[in-house]
């Protein structure tokens, strides 16, 4: 065990890495509390020690260090994305009518066609607004979700920002497959003369979406089945921790989205379980959120580079008014639509707006499918997109972490969702 640990260690000091994610912890953690004696939340101060801690400033986590811990976010968002499908009980969502779907739909393809359309008028140029513009409707569940654990929020808001927040990545990534299957359409028939073909680009993604819910729905029915005949806490703990790094080690290896298989194990155990049942089982994760938030944004915050805010420049500040409009624009008429609840209509866009693992994932895969591209057909207007969404969306994601939460806060607050002694 020793030598595996020794493994994993940091260029520029002899402290071992685990270590330092250790005091990464400690030192988060009370970052975290003062960060909320600032009225912020608590994950500000966690991103910050990350931030402190990684290449941008000390770089005592460089990036091969950051590659071996790598093991340690994908876990802490399994726990995340599984919190999440714990609250997607069907009948809750139900009795809320059908205007979280029309939020859902509102806002995410408001995000879209805003950011589109700001990228076009700028740049004249179809295939980069059409990839900008698929980068535009993911969110980042665990900023909100941290948040609304952090301050203990409940309310109609609160459940709402559960089911979008849930929902926002599936419809993101479909939304994702479509524009870049066009976008590449028009690349090869702007070099070749001849159409691409459009289907064939469009099996891949849909395929990991399907598997992904499968999976989550073999291992959730599975968990159910045995969590029947646990009675202790902590039995129902280690069940359920072991669940969570199957999937997640699963999903990893076959290439699927560990967020939906994780998601689709709460969601199945929250809606063939009863609600006192669900509770129990759930309980004993509470416990241990905090600390997975604290390891989660630490390791976030490292891999944020700060010079890339310098080559945020014209194109991304449009994408970032862009977004933000059309989130917010497009979740309140979704609200109007759906008859939603005053509240959640006028606050819900505001809860949102973070963005980081999903929309720099998909940019990493535009460079690398667009680098292809651009060799294979001799294309360098690919390579280009490729690497301006990946500058872009890396630095308006440094922006979308820092801005989301703080929004999510307020409309929580501003709902009145928010227990006065938080």
């Amino acid at each position: 065990m020793n030598d595996d640990l020794g493994a994993i260690s940091l260029s520029q000091t002899d402290i071992p890495a685990i270590a330092m994610v250790g005091v990464a912890v400690v030192v988060g953690y009370y970052a975290g509390r003062f960060a909320q004696r600032m009225r912020l939340p608590s994950i500000i101060g966690y991103m910050a020690v990350g931030v402190l801690l990684g290449p941008s400033i000390i770089g005592v986590f460089d990036r091969h260090t950051l590659q071996g811990l790598a093991f340690i976010t994908e876990v802490a968002l399994g726990f995340v994305a599984f919190s999440i499908g714990t609250e997607l009980n069907f009948a809750s969502i139900k009795r809320q009518g059908s205007g979280i779907i029309s939020i859902i739909l509102s806002e995410s393809f408001g995000a879209f066609l805003f950011v589109f359309a700001g990228v076009y008028v700028f740049t004249r140029d179809l295939p980069l607004s059409l990839i900008f513009a698929s980068m535009a409707p993911a969110s980042a569940p665990a900023g909100t979700v941290a948040v609304i654990q952090g301050c203990k929020a409940k309310g109609k808001l609160t459940q709402a920002l559960y089911a979008v927040v849930a929902f926002d990545d599936g419809l993101a990534i479909v939304i994702f497959a479509f524009a870049v299957a066009i976008a590449r359409s028009l690349l090869i028939s702007e070099a070749t003369g001849t159409a691409g073909a459009v289907l064939p680009a469009l099996w891949v993604p849909i395929k990991e979406i399907v598997l992904s819910l499968v999976l989550g729905g073999v291992a959730g029915f599975l968990f159910c089945q045995l969590v029947r005949r646990l009675q202790s806490s902590r039995e129902i703990f280690i069940l359920l921790f072991g669940f969570v790094l199957i999937v997640t080690g699963l999903a990893a290896h076959w290439h699927l989205s560990l967020i939906l298989a994780n998601m689709t194990i709460g969601c199945v155990l929250a809606n063939i379980r009863r609600e006192a049942a669900v509770r129990r089982i759930v309980a004993p994760l509470l416990d241990i959120m905090p600390l997975v938030f604290i390891l989660f944004f630490c390791l976030a915050g490292t891999h944020l580079d700060l010079a890339a805010l310098t080559s945020l420049g014209v194109l991304g500040t449009v994408y970032i008014v862009g977004r933000t409009g059309g989130k917010i624009i497009g979740a309140r008429m979704g609200g109007m639509v759906g008859g939603i609840d005053a509240k959640v209509k006028k606050y819900i866009g505001l809860g949102i707006l973070s963005q980081a693992g999903v929309a720099i994932g998909v940019a990493l895969i535009v460079k690398h499918e667009f680098g292809i591209l651009a060799n294979e057909y001799n294309i360098e207007h690919a390579a280009v997109i490729g690497a301006a969404t990946l500058t872009t969306v890396t630095a308006t994601s440094i922006f979308f972490e820092i801005v989301g939460p703080i929004c999510a806060k307020i409309a929580l607050a501003k709902a009145g969702e928010i227990p006065k002694a938080e």
